[in-house]
């Protein structure tokens, strides 16, 4: 901070040092749209390899190869991509950032062994799905990081938006994925219909938070392509409700081009998201540039001439707080499956079972003790060193 020799930083300096802070995180952020760019880039080519590759392994071999093929040149292509993202460090501050990239990194080098497995027919479809599912949570757990250092109210109400509706498109995704396997297979269990039920509940949530976020333009824009219509309602039905018909995969087929269509659509919304809220950070760096400085209460005032001071203050305020709350909310839903996660592994290890039947453990004592799952999670990990499991031989 500049200071005048013989005297302590006045409001002038601290106007000045305000007007820093706020360029550096326009800047910041805007080093930041080409790394976005990438990674939701990177996000939806995993999506398309995921969805492919269980049609491929329900079908045991016979279904979307070429498919299968194509989706994994365009996944690395947008990894290259995402690397090259990466190569400025300048833009990744903070060491909860870093830790969450290296997270997604991680999941990421376990790429190849999982291609490889698919490839060769050696690994389930419910198995594959969830390493897919956990490379893209860990993917998509870098965006709100991003965020965090944001002062200004609009600019962190748009993350907010874009994370919702990047949360809301993988739900999709695993929707079509969860469909896809079923409707090959010819059959839907309890737990796969109750999962499919979980998925539309979680991707409705986050896209009304989108909705709540961004302009008239895109909410139209979603209800006029993103919102499912007639025909995957129907398919939809068919799956909670009452086994398909053995029709040698025509029906899965028609499933994973709906749906496909519908994450499109998405995704091109998404781009709009990211373009429209880069733009408006570039707008503002000059504007703040050129912004004059606060030199005492008198010129405070005028900057707010239509509304009073105190009101300003309380909707701002009101404002920040919403926005909390729903990061907040987003938080939890990550930590939550962190704890899922974790109870999963303790199965794992002391039952001898797969993570596919771990899984369906939890889910079932859920079920069965009418509570949600991250509860009874938590509730193993708690009790977990008093807890005698006996391997199973």
């Amino acid at each position: 901070m500049t200071t005048m020799t013989g005297r302590p930083p006045g409001a002038t300096e601290w106007f000045q040092r305000a007007k820093k802070i706020r360029q550096q995180q326009l800047n910041h952020l805007a080093q930041c749209g080409t790394l976005v760019n990438h990674l939701s880039r990177l996000v939806h080519m995993l999506q398309c390899e995921r969805g492919a590759s269980n049609i491929w392994l329900c079908s045991h071999g016979q279904l979307y190869a070429p498919e299968c093929k194509a989706s994994r040149a365009l996944v690395d292509e947008a990894l290259t991509a995402f690397h090259r993202s990466l190569n400025s460090p300048s833009t990744l501050s903070g060491s909860a950032l870093c830790e969450r990239i290296a997270m997604a990194l991680g999941e990421l080098e376990r790429l190849s062994a999982l291609r490889e497995a698919i490839v060769n027919l050696n690994i389930t479809a419910h198995q594959a799905m969830e390493q897919y599912s956990r490379t893209l949570r860990h993917l998509l757990s870098i965006i709100p990081q991003l965020n965090d250092s944001i002062d200004d109210p609009q600019i962190a109400g748009r993350f907010v938006a874009l994370y919702s509706l990047m949360q809301g498109k993988e739900w999709v995704g695993q929707e079509r994925a969860l469909g896809s396997m079923g409707f090959t297979q010819g059959h839907f269990s309890d737990d796969m219909r109750q999962t499919l039920v979980d998925r539309i509940e979680a991707q409705q949530a986050c896209f009304e938070i989108f909705l709540t976020r961004v302009n008239a333009a895109m909410q139209t824009a979603f209800h006029a392509h993103a919102q499912p219509h007639g025909d995957i309602e129907k398919l939809r039905r068919i799956a909670c409700t009452r086994q398909p018909a053995d029709d040698n995969g025509s029906t899965a087929l028609n499933w994973f081009n709906l749906q496909t269509t519908r994450l499109e659509n998405l995704r091109a919304l998404e781009e709009d998201a990211i373009a429209d809220l880069m733009a408006d950070v570039q707008a503002r760096i000059p504007l703040e540039r050129e912004a004059p400085l606060f030199k005492g209460e008198d010129n405070i005032l005028p900057l707010f001439p239509d509304k009073a001071l105190l009101p300003l203050v309380r909707q701002q305020a009101g404002e920040i707080e919403r926005l909390s709350r729903q990061l907040a909310s987003l938080r939890d839903t990550l930590e939550a499956r962190k704890t899922i996660d974790k109870a999963k592994n303790l199965l794992m290890a002391h039952q001898n079972m797969s993570e596919e039947q771990a899984w369906g453990a939890l889910r079932k004592m859920a079920m069965d003790k009418n509570q949600r799952m991250v509860d009874i999670a938590q509730a193993l990990l708690t009790v977990k060193t008093l807890w005698q499991l006996t391997p199973k031989g």
